[in-house]
């Protein structure tokens, strides 16, 4: 059972990575397999619902490691400038340490028209984005943001962050994240309460 538990987390794990790296129309199950090290057979044993399921799942697997990244930026930081900073910073750092190669796991199935082969995909893109978004935004508001506010500055680091993914990937240069890291760090502090910097308590 653990054996194939583990064949079916590694396929997973190899097309959120190659999603990343070339998107959802040109990952392929053959290259998922070669990666994975999976058998064969094993596609349609995990998968019966064939590359729609995959890359659901492997979208689902993204946005919970986002979430954890988050909060894993949230506890080491003591407001909400801050937290952009670290958020804004590790996506900068794991894109230099990819040399420019990393993208994210689930804007393919958005911007690549996924959701013309499967209603699903499309579903499951915009709750990943939304529970990223929450995230943000109650780590925010612990710093004292007002929930509205809170709110649109979630929504401003994701979309920013996305932004800068794309561009810092296209440039090969970590530019595009410290331009947009000094522009949201702006914005949080403004929204914030003059005493933020003192953490959450």
């Amino acid at each position: 059972m653990r054996q194939r538990s583990d064949a079916r987390q590694n396929m997973v794990q190899a097309a959120k990575q190659l999603i990343r790296e070339r998107g959802y129309h040109a990952t392929a199950f053959s290259d998922v397999l070669k990666l994975s090290a999976a058998p064969r057979g094993s596609v349609y044993f995990h998968f019966p619902g064939g590359k729609t399921q995959l890359v659901i799942e492997a979208a689902e697997a993204h946005a919970y490691e986002q979430v954890g990244i988050i909060d894993s930026a949230a506890e080491g930081a003591d407001s909400a400038r801050a937290l952009v900073e670290r958020y804004v910073d590790m996506g900068r750092d794991g894109m230099v340490a990819s040399g420019y190669a990393r993208g994210c796991g689930i804007a393919p199935l958005v911007t690549e028209g996924a959701e013309g082969e499967a209603a699903e995909i499309g579903e499951t893109g915009r709750r990943a984005f939304s529970e990223m978004t929450d995230r943000l935004a109650f780590h925010f508001v612990a710093f004292g943001v007002e929930r509205t506010a809170a709110r649109a500055l979630a929504t401003a680091v994701l979309a920013g962050v996305e932004g800068a993914m794309i561009t810092s990937r296209a440039l090969r240069s970590p530019g595009p994240y410290d331009s947009v890291r000094d522009g949201l760090v702006s914005h949080a502090v403004a929204v914030s309460p003059k005493d933020s910097g003192r953490g959450r308590g």
